[in-house]
């Protein structure tokens, strides 16, 4: 194997947030007596997105992001609901859904015994823990190391720095980042002197100046790079 230690992103690298986001959305909302429909759900994905990439720049926190996210969005949609509460139980909804990106669970399959298979995230510590631990992939993954734990939020130099110092006998020349996000995964992976796949399955353009060592658009492409 040329990569010995295989750094995966999760949530739309490994696991389906899309999916999960919708689900947990619609059952928080119906909670609250509001109709879900696929104008609120895609602009509480617009707020959740800009959001996050603030994280990832460091403009906000995450206790912030928490609720600010459907503080914004009831204001932009006229809800009469309360932001706490339904951050809450968006939370609380959104730790039940564990749903695999095709192919994840046959690929981190395939390559158990071969790489070293971690995943780094900027994802919220409990759902991130719930949503793991309930997927098919569980017993593959060495270490799960989730920023909330590590102290920084990728793509900081810090918190490649301390993956890179957690995973007994690391070394950079043979490993590989493989997210979704350029502006996280990527742009963190070569930061941090890592090789970088990103996964694009959407075949999206790539931006921002980074440039990613690899891409591919479908998991099972990462075989033929492996």
């Amino acid at each position: 194997m040329k990569y010995k230690y295989l750094l995966f992103d999760a949530d739309d690298t490994l696991l389906d947030f899309g999916r999960s986001e919708h689900e947990a959305l619609t059952d928080a909302l119906m909670k609250f007596g509001v109709t879900p429909s696929d104008e609120l759900i895609s602009g509480y994905s617009e707020i959740n997105e800009r959001l996050w990439k603030l994280l990832e720049r460091g403009g906000i926190a995450k206790d912030v992001l928490r609720v600010k996210r459907f503080e914004l969005f009831a204001e932009k949609y006229g809800l009469a609901v309360d932001p706490c509460a339904l951050a809450a139980e968006y939370t609380d909804r959104l730790a039940e859904k564990s749903y695999l990106v095709d192919g994840a669970r046959e690929l981190c399959s395939e390559l158990y015994g071969k790489c070293r298979l971690f995943i780094i995230t900027n994802g919220i510590k409990n759902i991130q823990q719930s949503r793991l631990g309930a997927s098919a992939i569980k017993q593959y993954i060495e270490k799960s190391f989730i920023s909330e734990e590590v102290g920084a939020e990728k793509p900081s130099p810090a918190y490649f720095n301390y993956v890179k110092n957690n995973i007994v006998g690391f070394s950079c020349r043979e490993a590989l980042v493989i997210g979704d996000s350029l502006t996280s995964d990527i742009a963190g992976g070569i930061a941090a002197g890592i090789d970088t796949c990103w996964f694009n399955p959407r075949r999206r353009e790539l931006t921002g100046g980074v440039c990613p060592t690899y891409e591919i658009h479908a998991l099972a492409e990462l075989y033929g790079i492996l």
